[in-house]
């Protein structure tokens, strides 16, 4: 049967041509993948030193073209050194975005550092994947549980479909970094503190009550060996009040991380 008689539109060659020009893929490469490659550079796990980088291009590379066909592009008629600001802008919005994620992770070190120095593990420190430099051991061990439960709780996906959904109600190439958005990501980078003292408060609470109690032992006899003793005590108290504390950390850090998915939103909607 003949497709025009059937009532079919007659494929046009010259309008296919223009909707898959040249303009339009540069338009998809530099405006989707500057987004998602901002986004991976502070994602969780994704940032990782250990992910090679031709793994993370390959990712950015699928993720353009499986967003291409979905999200709106305008069309873009602009100076060379306009396309150089928009650029700058869409990559700016995608670091945005992952440091409000790494926020919860850079209070899970925090949390570490803090009970290192209170529980005798301060001096032990090892390499941590995450920034390849040497951390206390506690803070790598801390990340690592987060990381664990940001995958198990499939977090992941939703950041995935918090980045899809920015490219509607913030289109590529429409985008403006605001002092409104720079003020939102500073003033929540001021909860790291707050949430890292929330994370180790437990163990602190434990061993300071631990120190105080010690303290009057070995004011009532000062021949028992307080100080050697203490270490000790603090240690294994502190990891078995951790251990105790971490089963309240699934319900924890996911309302955290669907806070920071919808601080995030918020951030993006921001226009002043």
């Amino acid at each position: 049967m003949n497709p025009l008689a059937a009532g079919f539109p007659a494929l046009n060659l010259n309008d296919l041509a223009h909707s898959v020009s040249l303009e339009s893929m540069l338009a998809a490469a530099v405006f989707l993948g500057l987004r998602v490659s901002g986004l991976l550079l502070f994602a969780p796990g994704l940032s990782n030193n250990a992910v090679p980088a031709r793994a993370k291009a390959a990712l950015v590379t699928l993720f353009v073209v499986l967003l291409w066909p979905v999200v709106p592009l305008p069309p873009m008629h602009a100076s060379p050194l306009q396309w150089a600001g928009i650029a700058l802008n869409e990559l700016v919005i995608g670091i945005l975005v992952g440091l409000l994620l790494s926020f919860i992770f850079d209070a899970a070190q925090f949390a570490g550092q803090v009970l290192g120095m209170q529980m005798g593990f301060s001096l032990v420190t090892m390499l941590d994947p995450q920034t390849q430099a040497d951390s206390a051991v506690l803070s790598v061990f801390y990340q690592t549980i987060v990381l664990l439960i940001f995958f198990a709780l499939d977090v992941h996906h939703w950041i995935l479909r918090a980045l899809v959904s920015s490219f509607y109600y913030l289109p590529a190439g429409q985008s403006v970094l605001t002092p409104g958005r720079i003020h939102a990501v500073l003033h929540t980078a001021g909860a790291i503190w707050i949430l890292g003292l929330q994370i180790a408060a437990p163990v602190l609470i434990a061993t300071v009550v631990a120190d105080f109690i010690l303290a009057f032992i070995g004011k009532a006899s000062p021949q028992l060996p307080v100080l050697f003793v203490g270490l000790s005590v603090k240690s294994v108290l502190g990891m078995l009040v951790s251990i105790a504390a971490m089963a309240a950390w699934p319900r924890f850090f996911s309302l955290q991380f669907a806070n920071a998915v919808r601080w995030s939103e918020q951030m993006l909607h921001l226009t002043t």
